[in-house]
């Protein structure tokens, strides 16, 4: 069982990391948008399309990689003093009577939002010559699927953590500098700190 949920986390840290890719993409075209625009006086109708169809499709992409990595956001205040089994029957909870019909209605109403888009070839009405958003429009069912199975792995996640009493493991992945594990790797104490601090502050005061 455990060599599923890694394998379904794995298609997701993959799938949101491939679409992260978006953002240096995004970067360059509005870089490239504001020069052309500004410095040559030469715009692009269609680059505003572009730009909110990028955007848009690494938002919806990512929601599964950020479910896998347990990073949603969510009101901490009395969960995290809660036991493991208490979180995960909140957790199951909330899954079963919102997430399951919200993204299964995601990938239902996005199908048919999609199917019609793709019927009359849709394009961007936002200018005369809008680009096709059709494909975009597909980003949606897709997003969901992803979204649901990895839903469907974190519901048994919540199932095994009441039945053992501790969450299982999570894939290990990009995390925040620890400050305190940081020292103890580099060998620096606190008190070191103090006094190059001081040090600095006697020098600043000699300056003036």
């Amino acid at each position: 069982m455990q060599k599923f949920l890694f394998t379904v986390d794995k298609i997701s840290t993959f799938v949101g990391k491939t679409f992260s890719w978006l953002i240096v993409t995004l970067t360059f075209l509005v870089t490239w948008e504001v020069f052309s625009r500004y410095a040559l006086n030469n715009p692009h109708p269609w680059a505003f399309d572009a730009m909110i169809m990028m955007y848009g499709g690494l938002f919806m992409m990512a929601g599964a990689y950020t479910l896998s990595k347990n990073g949603h956001v969510r009101g901490d205040v009395l969960y995290g003093f809660f036991p493991p089994r208490l979180q995960a029957g909140i957790d199951l909870t909330l899954f079963i009577v919102f997430f399951l019909p919200g993204t299964i209605a995601l990938c239902w109403a996005g199908f048919n939002y999609a199917a019609e888009s793709w019927a009359i070839r849709e394009h961007s009405s936002i200018t005369a010559e809008g680009p096709p958003i059709y494909p975009f429009k597909t980003v949606i069912p897709v997003a969901g699927f992803f979204l649901l199975l990895q839903g469907i792995v974190e519901i048994i996640r919540c199932i095994r953590c009441l039945k053992d009493g501790q969450w299982p493991p999570r894939l290990e992945d990009v995390e925040e500098v620890d400050v305190k594990k940081l020292k103890e790797k580099m060998h620096v104490k606190d008190e070191d700190i103090a006094k190059l601090d001081e040090l600095v502050a006697a020098k600043e005061r000699g300056r003036r």
